[in-house]
């Protein structure tokens, strides 16, 4: 899961309630920095791992109000702030550390359920910690929460796919990749094609379903927390109309949004409204 995972959630932007911009950063800033020790530069897997768990120690002493060795002190200052405050779910915080240990292990998704609880853990606490923050904590809105953030898991995923497998990561279920005749990634490498395409199809298909099942979940939150939900939902989706415009062939070439895809996204997150109203 690379650094840009994060760019798919709402960071502190303007259409964030001024009262939880601390907060919001905070838990950014801790995901991001944890993503970094699990992904970024040349370090071996037991070095990265050994840096998380000391990450962890400093995160389980700021839970148990123990005093912090100072490490990282940029990140569980401002946390340790939010979670005096807000009193942040520590199971949630634990969850991402546990995602990204199973980074660093790499290992194979059988199949789409496999992938599901990784992304359980790796994206799903990240929308259930601001709908904490926003106070919002019904069964029904959990759970539309943890489709859209799937969603945008799995959609970066298939956006990334060139990227991930010239780094040696592989998200493609081992399941999806067998009924279209692909030979097992570890076995040789991805080559483009009719079949790797339609693979890549389906799972957007299935991300997309996603989108769509928690996307009602942006009309039930107030106010800016409304509005931002609904651009990020927008943005996924615009997302893969773009993978669909590169007929799915992500392995060489990576859809990104930018200043054009403003208005669109604008007016598409204001239909999202009237469409509920008609």
């Amino acid at each position: 899961m690379g650094v840009d995972h994060y760019e798919n959630f709402p960071v502190a932007s303007l259409l964030c309630p001024p009262a939880l911009r601390p907060a919001v950063a905070a838990i950014y800033w801790f995901a991001r920095t944890a993503d970094d020790l699990a992904d970024e530069g040349h370090a071996a897997a037991a070095d990265r791992v050994a840096e998380l768990r000391a990450y962890r120690s400093e995160l389980q002493a700021l839970l148990e109000g123990r005093a912090r060795s100072g490490r990282w002190s940029e990140v569980f200052e401002p946390l340790a702030r939010a979670h005096e405050q807000h009193a942040l779910p520590a199971s949630l915080l634990h969850d991402l550390l546990d995602a990204f240990e199973q980074d660093v292990r790499n290992p194979p998704y059988p199949d789409r359920d496999a992938l599901r609880a990784y992304c359980a853990r790796s994206a799903n606490p990240i929308g259930r910690l601001l709908l904490h923050l926003y106070g919002i904590g019904r069964d029904e809105d959990l759970e539309r929460s943890d489709a859209i953030c799937t969603a945008l898991q799995l959609i970066n995923f298939w956006q990334d796919l060139g990227r991930d497998q010239a780094r040696g990561r592989n998200y493609l279920p081992a399941a999806d990749l067998a009924r279209h005749r692909i030979p097992p990634v570890d076995a040789e490498p991805l080559r483009d094609g009719p079949a790797l395409r339609a693979c890549v199809r389906e799972l957007c298909e299935w991300a997309a379903a996603l989108m769509r099942r928690g996307a009602p979940l942006a009309l039930r939150l107030p106010g800016r927390a409304g509005w931002e939900l609904r651009l990020v939902v927008q943005g996924g989706l615009r997302i893969l109309e773009k993978i669909e415009r590169l007929r799915y062939g992500t392995l060489h070439a990576r859809p990104a949004l930018g200043r054009r895809d403003v208005p669109l996204l604008l007016w598409r997150a204001l239909r999202m409204g009237r469409s509920r109203a008609a």
